[in-house]
């Protein structure tokens, strides 16, 4: 990665829901990032302790740093002009919080940036945040402010702050989009995909527990995940076609990395390697998305912020596998990924590092 020059100004970054595993790798990202510079991190429940209390890993890149309260952070963002704000903060959380940081950047005119990471802003209205969630949503009149989309299915941003698509929508969509804007498939998609156990965030529960995880494999809220339907809704935004979806995600035996297979039926005859080169063509110009003859493997994109597909095709039946870290391309690298155009920096700043390949 490139460094900064001397004297070049660094945006000032702050990061929401500071003791998450998202949040863990945003800080990470950020600690690398050339032109983002860290001044806090905000955790009620932390505050004032060290942050390697909660990430002892991250000790040589912030040995002093501590979580901040949210009096802490809302004073700074009042003081600090085009701040970055990456929200990490729990869905029906997230909301409640940034609309109180954006009135607080407003008043003084400084005008911070989000890109939230939560469920919070995934959808155009409240009514369609309430119909999956249970619950109202926590800042509607700051729906209009937000597009929730994958940065490679949307070349021009056209609204102040983001909403990423979760991390198992991220995988479906850059498997699926090209298909249903190319016009190749019919609008009904068959997807089953397998994520690690990271993606069930930190907080110990019965599906991440290693001895029940370890070696098993097994499937979950089948045809009923909640990320269905903003996987339909992001699809329609990006492609244009409304599509039927049935999804059917597994828990895998592994910590981190999301695969996802997409099945559909051609609108016309085509065999691999016509297919692969329709998605080629597809992400000529995005830089993290590789298309390869080679079936991905979560090991080639695990920690990194690169997503790899493949096809195959029988003349009537495709499927486009994709492979991508869930914490990373999902959401922490797909997040600063959004944060660079929006503080029109190279969009892979801060994110060319590659996978480990042995994690």
């Amino acid at each position: 990665m490139s460094s900064t020059p001397a004297g070049a100004a660094r945006t000032p970054t702050v990061v929401l829901g500071g003791t998450g595993y998202v949040a863990g790798e945003l800080l990470r990202l950020i600690a690398g990032h050339p032109h983002l510079e860290l001044r806090a991190v905000m955790s009620e429940g932390s505050s004032g302790e060290p942050l390697a209390v909660a990430f002892p890993h991250l000790v040589s890149a912030y040995p002093q740093t501590c979580f901040s309260a949210l009096t802490e952070v809302a004073r700074l963002l009042a003081e600090t002009p085009g701040a970055a704000l990456f929200s990490a903060a729990p869905h029906g959380v997230s909301a409640g919080l940034i609309e109180s940081l954006l009135a607080a950047s407003a008043r003084s005119g400084s005008r911070a940036r989000v890109v939230d990471i939560s469920a919070d802003f995934r959808y155009p209205t409240s009514e369609a945040y309430a119909a999956v969630y249970g619950h109202a949503h926590g800042a509607p009149a700051l729906l209009k402010d937000f597009s929730c989309a994958l940065p490679e299915h949307l070349a021009e941003l056209r609204t102040a702050h983001v909403g990423h698509p979760g991390c198992f929508a991220t995988a479906v969509l850059l498997a699926a989009v090209p298909l249903l804007a190319l016009g190749l498939v019919e609008p009904a998609l068959y997807v089953s995909g397998v994520t690690g156990s990271t993606g069930s965030g930190r907080k110990p529960v019965e599906g991440t527990h290693h001895p029940l995880r370890h070696g098993d494999l097994y499937g979950y809220n089948i045809l009923a995940h909640r990320h269905a339907p903003e996987i339909v809704a992001c699809a329609r935004a990006a492609s244009g076609v409304e599509a039927e979806l049935a999804f059917v995600p597994h828990s895998g035996p592994f910590a981190r990395g999301i695969h996802v297979t997409v099945q559909a039926r051609l609108t016309r005859t085509l065999d691999g390697a016509q297919a692969r080169g329709a998605l080629q063509e597809y992400y000529a110009r995005a830089p993290f998305v590789r298309v390869s003859e080679r079936a991905p493997h979560i090991k080639e994109v695990a920690a990194s912020n690169y997503a790899h597909l493949s096809a195959a095709a029988n003349g009537r039946t495709i499927a486009v596998m994709c492979a991508i870290d869930n914490l990373v391309k999902g959401a922490a690298g797909g997040a600063v990924q959004w944060m660079n155009r929006m503080l029109s920096l190279p969009e892979t700043a801060g994110l060319t590092q590659p996978a480990p390949g042995w994690t």
